[in-house]
């Protein structure tokens, strides 16, 4: 196996196991797993017009309609302790990880709560729900998009 070095930036506790480690410095932050299968369905459905990571909406939504006013958040379980799987939190560094995750929440209501003040509707897609059921998503999807042509 081949040792690797991982730069340290401090704000994580050392792994126990030097292969949580390795694990996690290969979680992306974007273009995850989920997120491109959620593009796939949308694609399929020939939903187009969308910007990634939208840097000029609070949050940086993963897709944003900008010309409906549209932001879809697809959140990892583990990361953004879903309500519908929840996921267990590590036992080790039980401190680090409760704030972390907590942080990680409370960022995610406030930029929710930012987007919808400005006008946005706001769809948060759980990784959990994709799995189970990627035609529910798609339409929650959809109704997001369709509503904005009701008023617009």
């Amino acid at each position: 196996m081949a040792k690797h070095s991982y730069l340290r930036d401090g704000r994580a506790p050392v792994p126990v196991d030097p292969r949580v480690s390795e694990q996690m410095s290969r979680i992306r932050s974007r273009n995850t797993g989920p997120e491109r299968v959620l593009r796939k369905l949308l694609s399929t459905a020939g939903i187009k017009g969308y910007r990634l990571n939208y840097a000029k909406a609070p949050g940086k939504p993963d897709i944003a309609f900008v010309g409906r006013k549209v932001a879809v958040f697809v959140h990892g379980c583990f990361w953004h302790c879903c309500p519908h799987c929840q996921p267990p939190r590590p036992k080790t560094h039980k401190d680090f990880w409760e704030e972390k995750l907590d942080r990680n929440v409370q960022r995610d209501q406030r930029n929710e709560r930012e987007l919808r003040k400005a006008g946005w509707r706001v769809v948060t897609v759980w990784e959990c729900r994709l799995k189970k059921a990627p035609g529910a998503v798609l339409r929650r999807v959809e109704r997001a998009l369709s509503a904005g042509h009701l008023h617009g």
